[in-house]
């Protein structure tokens, strides 16, 4: 099983390769990982890894740049309905647009909008450090984690989409905060699996097995 964690110049690429490799030598899955910001490694791909750091615009201009790597991206993950994860900004892409720094559309995967936190109370932004998981509906990529399981979030923006249905988990930064969504083949995660220790690696482990 072929697993392409996206080279588009943003996001931290190998530590989520590294995460992943681990997750599949210890699950047992045989997955080959690897990074490519190649079209046609990535339209070979059985699974498909999106990460991201930075601004919203800046990544979706990056994903763009790059040779017909955002077509290949619709035509694994859209068309041929690949299993896909999208991490912290990687998951914001997902969505119709995005309001840092002005208005920019996204991949369109997901209606809704990212925007920026505003939690009051005192909270800075962005919201960085360990944050509790509440789990909003049962789902095969959070098998074996529980309820408040903590993970670690940085980011400043955060999904706002029109599907609840879609949102799996929250996180409570001053008010609900979406942290993990997913619809059909897509997923998204607003935090870091590859910083979250062993919660982390159970999710990438459980996303390496699911079948949409």
């Amino acid at each position: 099983m072929s697993v392409v964690v996206v080279d588009y110049g943003s996001g931290n690429l190998r530590s989520v390769a590294k995460a992943l490799a681990r997750a599949a030598a210890e699950g047992g899955s045989g997955a080959a990982v690897m990074v490519s910001g190649e079209a046609r490694v990535l339209s070979e791909a059985e699974r498909v890894v999106l990460p991201g750091v930075g601004a919203f615009g800046d990544c979706m201009a990056a994903l763009g740049a790059r040779p017909g790597l955002a077509d290949a991206l619709g035509e694994a993950v859209i068309g041929r309905r690949r299993p896909f994860l999208g991490i912290c900004v990687g998951m914001q892409l997902m969505a119709s647009r995005g309001l840092e720094h002005g208005e920019f559309a996204g991949l369109g995967w997901l209606p809704g909008d990212v925007v920026r936190l505003a939690p009051g109370h005192g909270l800075k932004v962005p919201h960085m450090g360990w944050n509790e998981l509440s789990i909003a509906a049962a789902h095969p990529l959070l098998a074996g984690i529980e309820d408040g399981a903590h993970m670690y979030f940085m980011h400043g923006y955060h999904l706002r989409t029109a599907d609840q249905g879609a949102v799996l988990a929250h996180a409570d930064y001053g008010g609900p905060v979406t942290a993990m969504v997913a619809v059909d083949n897509l997923a998204g995660v607003q935090f870091h699996p590859e910083k979250s220790q062993a919660a982390g690696l159970r999710l990438l482990a459980n996303f390496l097995s699911w079948t949409p």
